[in-house]
Formats: C-alpha cells, structure tokens, sequence
C-alpha cells in the first residue's frame, strides 16, 4: 500500500467508463439485419446501451450481452439500469436524472437518493436470487450467470441495503465512510505533492483532459471531484451519505498475509464526466464567450440523460397511462414509489441486456450457440490519464488477439474514431 503511484489514478475496478457514451450499431457494417446482437466487453457502466437503444428504429431489436470482470461492476451495472427503467408516473424526469447522476458519479449522495438507492438494492436481491430459467425482467437477465456469481450479486446488494448502525450499536462494523476512502486514495495517489494537491488537479485537468478534448469540464467542478469526489451537485441539498454502490474490496499483501479492505478503489483522475458530459448533438451547449465555455459537463451530462431517458419511455412495451407529462413530474406518493417493483419497471420493445460469466470471453469461441452470432464486439478506453503509450499499445494488442481468436477483426470506415475498438466478424 505505497504512496504516490501514478497507475493507481484509475484504481483497480470501472465504475464508470473512460470514453463517451456511443451508439454501438453507427459504427460498422451497413445495417443490413433488424435483430441485433452486440457483446460488451468491459464497458463499466450502461451509457452505450442507453444510448444504442435510444438510436434504434421502432422495427429494430436489440440484444447486448454483457461481461464484467467483477459483479462488483456487474451488480452497480443493474442498479444504474433498473433506475433508467423506473417509469415516469413513479419519478419525474428531472429528478430520475437527478438521482441517476448522483448515484453515478457522487461518492456522496442525498438522504432521499440513499432510499431509492436501498428499494433499488432490495428489488434487485430478489431478482438475481430467483430460480426461474427466464429473466424477471428482460433488461436485467442475469439467469445466465453461475450460482457463486449470482450469489455474489445478492450479497453485495445485501450490504447496500444495509441500515447506518446508530453510535449505540455494537452489532454492525463500522461503516466505511466515503469522505475517508477518498481522502485515503488521493494520499496515496499524489504522494508528496498532496500538499500541492490543486496545482495537480489543474495540471491534469487542462494538460491531460482539455489537451484530448475535453475543454468543456470545468475547473471548479473538476476540483470539487477530484477534492471530495463530488462531480454532480445539482439541487440544494447534503450530500453526506455515502454511495455504498462506489464501495468494493481490494486484497492487499501484508505482513506475508493477504487483507481485504472495503473502501474507493475506482478512479480519482479522468472523472464520470467521460460517460455523459463531454459530448452533445445538440451545440448550443458547447458554446463559448470568452474562450470560455458557457456550459459545463455537469449542464450536458444531465441534457444527455434525460433525452436517453426520453428515448426509453418512447420504446415503452405497456400502454402509457392518461397522465400528462405535467402530471408525472409530480411527485409521487410515498405509498406509490416503494411499490415500484421489477416487474413495475419500463419493459422496452424488442430490448434485452444480459449478463455473461466473467471468465465468458476467453470461452465463447468454445461454444457453438455463439459462432458468428455477434454483429459487433466492443472495447473502449481512451481517457485513463495516467497510462504510457507502451502500456495503451500493449492493451490494443491484447484486445486484438482476444477478438482474432473469436473469429472477429477490427472494423475501421470513415466513422471509426481513435476512442473506441469495433470488432466485427471476419469476413470470409
């Protein structure tokens, strides 16, 4: 557990991905087929799923398979898209965006985020644990993970739901608080310059971020994340609940011995900013005055979401109630939002996302079911800030030979950009 190592910026686990949020069927081949079937390969987080479907024509279909390397990720994975399909009678759009957001990328989050965050976990509980041989919902199929990772799954959701023991409890361990686990990663990160910790966070923000492009975080918003990992503060409130869905445990060698520790041990230097806030459609958010942006990646990022979000309600597979739009921003009743259960949640017309044992990519090849049965394999992580170009070049080559023995080959037209690894199958 040494101090000021560069590598550790990106922490050892993806709770968020290090590359904009893509439409995974506007990169490749024509599209000369409407049932589509992709695999995501270490993704981190839901942002190309959300925004695939949002660029679905109403004939397509769509079937991402997805595998993770941890059901740490796996399991933040469902809790993020069980709050994108929470319907709009059960919370508005501003304040789903809002709580998505926060539970995304705030280390800290609002009491009232923290319930939704619980409901959530208990739900999810309930799904993973099920024996039936079909998904109880069909965007959050986990059926096909092995009963240890399912497992896995219903104790790390256990933990989430967890209530803070009161100072008198002596039968809970104490909680791992944020505030600390972040302070810690930072110390150990930075080393000797923690005491100039501002000049670093500005040297990495307009070196390294602004230097690929990503001009528009601002510096204060940048510093506040990187100061208490705080990137989303949208509406006056506290923010002193700790995210239990950015906690996860890490194995140390020690004293001859292995330790586990529970604390942060994502990512401290590129930022939740990649995901949602550094690209838009929709230019008037990328305006400047000044040389200055106008707006931030926080403004954009909630922009994004919500029109993801709109795009969900729009593939609704149930009738929409009467209610207006007007209406539903209305808070709900107590009563209504912690009766939204699985089988409440939005199901999505000709959309299913599902979940593949971790050790499923070097195994693939081995099964006939999957032989050409993907249209694309995608790989993507452009923004690690603390990587050398020998250690980028050697990830390529890795992803390379993995996708070569799957019978696939990277795809490159006139689209393709330098973010991103788009495989498709070799052609014959």
């Amino acid at each position: 557990m040494s101090a000021g190592r560069a590598s550790e910026g990106a922490g050892c686990i993806t709770w968020w991905g290090f590359s904009p949020a893509r439409d995974l069927l506007s990169t490749g081949p024509v599209r000369l087929e409407e049932d589509f079937n992709v695999l995501l390969v270490g993704s981190g987080d839901p942002r190309h799923i959300l925004k695939t479907i949002s660029g679905l024509k109403s004939q397509e279909s769509l079937h991402v398979w997805v595998i993770e390397d941890s059901m740490e990720v796996v399991a933040r994975q469902l809790l993020l898209l069980y709050l994108a399909l929470v319907p709009k009678e059960s919370m508005g759009s501003n304040e789903k965006t809002e709580v998505f957001l926060e539970v995304f990328g705030n280390g800290e989050i609002r009491s009232q985020t923290e319930e939704t965050l619980r409901r959530a976990a208990s739900q999810l509980t309930l799904s993973v644990t099920e024996t039936l041989e079909t998904a109880t919902h069909a965007s959050l199929n986990t059926t096909l993970l092995k009963f240890k990772e399912r497992d896995e799954l219903a104790r790390i959701f256990k933990l989430w739901t967890q209530p803070r023991p009161s100072s008198s409890s002596s039968e809970c361990a104490a909680p791992v608080l944020m505030s600390t686990a972040w302070d810690y990663r930072v110390r150990q990160h930075l080393g000797t310059r923690y005491d100039s910790k501002k000049s670093c966070f500005d040297w990495d923000l307009i070196m390294k971020l602004h230097e690929k492009g990503c001009g528009v975080i601002n510096k204060q918003q940048y510093a506040q994340w990187r100061e208490r990992g705080l990137a989303f503060e949208m509406r006056e409130g506290v923010y002193q609940r700790t995210n239990p869905s950015l906690l996860s445990s890490r194995v140390f060698s020690q004293k001859g011995g292995k330790v586990s520790y529970r604390g942060y041990w994502g990512d401290i230097v590129s930022s939740p900013y990649l995901s949602f806030g550094i690209e838009t459609a929709d230019k008037s958010l990328l305006k400047t005055q000044n040389g200055q942006h106008i707006k931030t990646a926080q403004d954009i990022s909630f922009a994004n979401v919500q029109e993801l979000f709109q795009s969900l309600s729009s593939r609704r597979g149930c009738p929409n109630t009467s209610q207006s739009d007007a209406k539903a921003e209305e808070p709900p009743p107590e009563a209504d939002r912690n009766s939204v259960t699985i089988n409440d949640l939005m199901h999505l017309n000709g959309i299913s996302v599902t979940f593949l044992p971790s050790d499923s990519l070097y195994k693939l090849p081995e099964k006939q079911k999957y032989s050409h049965f993907f249209n694309t394999i995608y790989f993507s992580a452009r923004y690690i800030l603390d990587l050398t170009k020998e250690q980028v070049a050697g990830f390529a080559e890795k992803v390379a030979s993995i996708a070569l023995e799957a019978e696939f080959e990277a795809w490159r037209d006139e689209k393709s950009d330098d973010v991103h690894a788009v495989f498709v199958p070799q052609r014959k």
